[in-house]
């Protein structure tokens, strides 16, 4: 059963406090990614774990794949431990290989950490390993695996590429995680060879995660995350959803009922459909505005004059972009597990089209501010989009002034992921030193 909020908020207050008698006592927070800089994603709520622990006066260390240069937390007083080494796209392709399998000096790196300032009551926290530290790191956080907690931003703690889907076929794969029919079907975007580098990678992390019940929490960001990992293999007492924090792209309601452009936002890359927004807009006659970066930037920038490219924006940049739009199209051809970008534009009034396939689809259309469709196919999505684009004026200002009002309720403020974070390491402390305390008993008990 998951803390309520009073009961997350009255613990991170004990927690700040520092107190004894009765309350567990947070010595540090260890947080861990490949990266120490976000562009949003897994580090950007890693970085922000980091800044909302220091606001409680809570001590944190970072402790990264890269330099771990971010001036922000340092200023902040958390201090960082970088691997100062590079991620697998950027590395030298033989490199890469081996340490996107196992990464030695990242298992090293961990590794002395613990053994030179690990306290009792010193908690950790994985939101990313894949890019540069590898499946080895959970290896070096065996020794307090009781007290670590995992947080599955995306699906690398089950499926070996992430996505469970299939991206030759272009569909979603329900196949069981590493066994026959997965490791002899070619579903990876690149080749069949590197799906076997993947596969090997894979069999790494369900071993040393999977296989390794003391591993205190694996973290969701949506309920229907569940099924996947409960079908790699994983027992559903370890998982536990909370979802993320949301802070609106614009503080005020976009009047998206004045405005007839359309917006992407999000990683340039096949799985994100970025590619089906273009067809589906061109299609509809409609003008789409596409923000971010990635693999297939050039090609959306030579995909016609109805599209407007402005590249990766910042948080509070998008925010001034999308003030001329009447909707966010968010066609992720994988399950999605949260879909962030559509929260932040629906807190700011921006009603969306998403793919039926994303887990928030069917609470956002009931709500009343999202169209849910197949946007795989070019004909049912463009017809989505003319359809929106056709709407009454009062029609769209309803839909965006239900997003405005009602959407906060489909994630979590900072402060209550906050909360809900130290609720979960205050249980694994005291499930831990529970756990300590039993096995001194039996230990003495053979003894005496």
């Amino acid at each position: 059963m998951h803390p309520s909020l009073s009961e997350a908020n009255e613990s991170a207050a004990n927690v700040s406090r520092f107190p004894g008698g009765g309350t567990q006592r947070i010595d540090r927070v260890v947080v861990i990614d490949d990266y120490s800089v976000a562009r949003g994603g897994a580090t950007g709520l890693a970085v922000l774990s980091a800044k909302l622990f220091r606001g409680l006066d809570i001590p944190v260390t970072y402790i990264c794949g890269d330099d771990g240069a971010n001036a922000e937390l340092a200023a902040l007083g958390v201090s960082t431990v970088g691997l100062s080494s590079r991620d697998l796209l950027s590395a030298e392709r033989a490199k890469a290989f081996v340490t996107g399998i196992h990464n030695g000096a990242a298992t090293r790196m961990v590794a002395n950490w613990i053994a030179a300032e690990d306290t009792a009551n010193t908690v950790y926290h994985v939101h990313g390993w894949h890019q540069i530290l590898s499946p080895a790191l959970f290896r070096a956080l065996a020794p307090v695996a009781g007290r670590c907690v995992v947080h599955a931003h995306d699906f690398f703690t089950a499926c070996p590429n992430g996505a469970f889907f299939n991206y030759q076929a272009q569909e979603i794969c329900f196949r069981r995680p590493l066994g026959a029919g997965c490791i002899t079907t070619a579903c990876d975007k690149r080749s069949y060879s590197h799906k076997l580098w993947r596969v090997a990678r894979g069999s790494n992390i369900l071993r040393l995660l999977k296989a390794r019940a003391d591993f205190g929490r694996i973290i969701l960001l949506h309920e229907k995350m569940a099924s996947f990992l409960v079908g790699a293999g994983y027992r559903p007492e370890r998982l536990t959803t909370i979802r993320n924090p949301v802070a609106p792209l614009s503080k005020q309601r976009i009047q998206a009922e004045a405005n007839d452009e359309f917006v992407f936002i999000g990683r340039l890359d096949e799985e994100k459909g970025v590619e089906d927004a273009v067809a589906a807009t061109r299609r509809a006659s409609a003008r789409l505005c596409v923000i971010g970066d990635g693999p297939l930037r050039g090609l959306v920038e030579a995909s016609g004059d109805h599209v407007r490219a402005v590249g990766w924006q910042s948080h509070a940049e998008i925010g001034t972009t999308i003030r001329g739009a009447r909707a966010l199209l968010m066609p992720s051809r994988y399950p999605e597990p949260f879909g962030l970008v559509a929260i932040e534009a629906a807190r700011s009034g921006l009603p969306v089209i998403m793919s039926r396939s994303a887990f928030l689809a069917e609470e956002m259309e009931q709500a009343g501010m999202a169209f849910a469709c197949d946007t795989a196919d070019e004909i049912v999505f463009a017809d989505a989009v003319m359809r929106f684009s056709q709407m009454p004026t009062h029609e769209i200002r309803a839909m965006s002034e239900r997003a405005f009002r009602l959407s906060p309720h489909l994630a979590s403020t900072h402060e209550q992921w906050r909360d809900a974070l130290l609720a979960e390491y205050c249980s694994l402390l005291s499930t831990n030193a529970v756990t300590e305390l039993t096995d001194a008993v039996a230990t003495q008990g053979v003894f005496l």
